[in-house]
């Protein structure tokens, strides 16, 4: 699995000689990117609420769809999910079922968010959000596709990891943006920044004041009766920032003997997990994963390996709620 060069997260003044090089390759890029969304794209029935980001990979678009899913439902909507599948291999639209569908057919993301809403898999995110409101669906929450122009969106949120920022400021391949930051923001109607008190302080120092709504959410892990301190722990996974996961184990005073920085989506082979069970073996230690890798794992696999479960705590929903008003939701 291809990972994201480091250059793409150094500051954005001071990104580097490759960065300055590869930046003609980003401007095509960004072109790229704005003509596709010049095309016209369905308009929903329906309240369709678009979570997606401006960076390559992960900013936590997960935890917030479950933390929106929540929210929506508390107001007595029914709520379902659209998600393009990545990482499956059906095309869709079909609606997940996580008793017989596998990460390797549906992707990860979906067969995990199906344990909280229904969710549909679809290549054609047109299809599957049409599939979602002849499905009954009251509001839909689409799981990326910020920058795909198939739906048109009621309302768009920009969700990015507060630490990382927008990395470099450029765009791929001389950064991590899909699109310019100033691009992207104009067609978003909220941002939540995902990250500890010190992590927000740095994006407000790096990329604030923004011109539209912020949010503030730190991703925070539920205790389910388990006691993390003084656990010896391997750790492994397949995020985009698999060093975040095992500072949070650290932070919940694990022993990390090792953490193993896996590909994005990265399958998790027979190989791989024997290796990493013999290493955990030999040191008296047990394996944990992310809840998202946790559902990649084969059947034989999810008894041997625990799981560390979070969550999104926001610290101010007002924003996000008038936006609900304004859609009647």
């Amino acid at each position: 699995m291809m990972r994201a060069p480091g250059f793409w997260w150094r500051p954005p003044d001071r990104p580097g000689l490759l960065p300055r090089a590869l930046a003609p390759l980003g401007w095509l890029y960004a072109a790229a990117t704005a003509r596709r969304l010049r095309q016209p794209g369905y308009v929903p029935q329906v309240p369709v609420i678009c979570v997606g980001n401006l960076t390559a990979g992960g900013a936590g678009k997960t935890p917030t769809v479950i933390a929106l899913i929540e929210r929506l439902s508390a107001r007595g909507r029914k709520v379902h999910v659209v998600s393009r599948g990545y990482g499956g291999r059906l095309e869709g639209p079909l609606r997940v079922d996580d008793s017989r569908h596998t990460a390797e057919e549906v992707g990860d993301e979906p067969l995990l968010l199906s344990a909280f809403a229904p969710v549909w898999v679809a290549r054609d995110r047109a299809a599957g959000v049409r599939a979602a409101e002849a499905a009954g669906a009251g509001a839909i929450l689409m799981d990326d596709g910020f920058q795909n122009p198939a739906v048109k969106p009621s309302l768009g949120l920009v969700v990015v990891d507060a630490a990382r920022g927008f990395g470099n400021g450029r765009c791929i391949p001389a950064g991590p943006l899909r699109e310019p930051v100033a691009t992207g923001l104009s067609r978003a109607d909220l941002v939540l920044a995902i990250g500890d008190s010190a992590a927000q302080v740095q994006f407000d120092a790096i990329w604030g004041p923004l011109d539209l709504p912020r949010l503030r959410g730190q991703l925070q892990p539920l205790q389910m009766g388990m006691d993390w301190k003084g656990e010896r722990v391997l750790a492994f996974a397949g995020i985009a920032d698999p060093s975040r996961f095992f500072a949070t184990l650290r932070a919940q005073g694990a022993d990390v003997i090792r953490g193993e920085a896996l590909g994005d989506h990265e399958t998790l082979s027979e190989t791989l997990l024997r290796r990493l069970e013999m290493e955990a073996d030999q040191a008296g230690a047990q394996l944990v994963t992310t809840e998202k890798d946790a559902a990649r794992l084969p059947p034989q696999w999810r008894a041997k390996v625990l799981t560390l479960v979070v969550r999104l705590q926001v610290e101010d929903w007002s924003e996000m709620d008038t936006a609900f008003d304004r859609l009647g939701l």
